[in-house]
């Protein structure tokens, strides 16, 4: 694994947090290659180098309807229980490598379910590989926890049922609900239905928002969604007037929902590298430096980095944070303030929020301490 550094400290060594990683976007090229021969998938490349790169290039199209193309491939090959035991396996020890101490995995169950498996069968073999992985992490000396995130399709019909899956299963593993897919013509509020119900039971929401769509797509996912943390959520800058009246001075005015996003921690669940290549922050430009991920961070968004999809991004969560300390100079300071920001908004009881935070700070101290040595 490459070694990325902040202030001299190898960012894979610390303990994070990933709120926003999707199961099907986060395969090993490998593992793709092995399982499509097994079931008679057409590959584009036939060699895992290859095949990783062949997922790079096709989601850098500045689209995110051409990026979502790309899981036409991963879920072909993820039909079966024995698959997606395999992938969510996979997923959690190519995490806790990476240093990830809890981690959502979030996923589509709806989309799985071409060879027979029933919504509440893929959900448990999910939660089986999620807990071999657990396991073989431990056994790695790699502690990690991980929850699922149940995503319904925004164009689709299959909300409700998705959230009754993720209500009946919410004391076995899964911790949140989302909807995914084409974002723009699909507000959260076709799906309002689902939201009342999940509301109706205290079951906490993340909705994707504000990557293909503006405002209004925000607007919905908080008053229709009652999301608690916005996937990707970049485009809320959109609400954000910067004017400079000289080259020193620069004056900024939050419209409402900006203010409502900042002043309630609504948080942003921002993915570097993804919004470059689905064109999220095309307004602003193409660079990760033209990125507004440092104006909502200085203004006091919660804001949390993010992975999104690891294959099709060629990333990982440090990776995504090496970036930013690159383009921004960010310093282990900030790294740390990013976990924390992720701590707290994680899905889990106050308790367990707080030894996470208490993990974080000790672990990022130790970090430093080595590096001293």
């Amino acid at each position: 694994m490459s070694h990325y550094l902040v202030d001299g400290v190898d960012i894979a060594a610390l303990p994070k947090v990933s709120l926003h990683d999707h199961l099907d976007g986060s395969l090993r090229s490998l593992t793709l290659l092995e399982l499509a021969a097994e079931v008679g998938v057409a590959t584009p490349e036939d060699n895992p180098d290859d095949l990783a790169l062949w997922f790079e290039r096709q989601s850098n199209s500045g689209s995110l309807v051409e990026y979502l193309t790309t899981f036409d491939l991963t879920c072909a090959v993820a039909q079966t229980a024995p698959a997606l035991e395999r992938i969510a396996r996979e997923s959690v020890l190519d995490l806790a490598a990476d240093g990830v101490v809890y981690g959502e995995l979030r996923w589509a169950p709806e989309q799985h379910l071409t060879r027979g498996l029933s919504l509440n069968q893929a959900v448990e073999a999910v939660a089986e590989g999620i807990q071999q992985g657990i396991a073989e992490a431990s056994h790695l000396g790699q502690s990690i926890r991980i929850g699922q995130i149940l995503t319904a399709m925004r164009h689709a019909d299959r909300s409700v049922d998705i959230a009754h899956v993720a209500l009946a299963y919410r004391d076995a593993g899964v911790v949140g609900f989302d909807i995914a897919g084409a974002e723009a013509g699909f507000l959260p509020a076709n799906h309002r239905a689902a939201f009342d119900l999940l509301a109706s039971e205290y079951f906490p929401t993340t909705v994707h928002a504000g990557e293909a769509d503006g405002l209004p797509s925000i607007r919905s996912a908080i008053l229709d969604g009652r999301a608690l943390r916005l996937g990707h959520g970049v485009r809320i800058a959109e609400d954000i007037v910067v004017e400079s009246s000289d080259e020193s001075v620069s004056y900024v005015k939050l419209g409402r929902l900006a203010e409502w996003v900042k002043d309630r921690a609504i948080t942003l669940e921002l993915c570097p590298t993804s919004n470059l290549q689905t064109g999220a922050i095309k307004q602003w430009g193409s660079r990760l430096e033209d990125h507004p991920f440092d104006l909502l961070y200085q203004l006091d968004f919660c804001v949390t980095v993010n992975s999104d999809n690891r294959l099709q991004s060629g990333t990982t969560l440090s990776r995504e944070l090496s970036l930013l300390v690159d383009a921004f100079g960010y310093t282990l300071t900030d790294i740390e303030q990013f976990q924390q920001n992720a701590c707290a908004s994680a899905f889990l009881p106050a308790e367990d929020r707080d030894e996470l935070a208490d993990l974080i700070a000790t672990g990022f101290e130790d970090a430093v301490r080595s590096s001293r040595r």
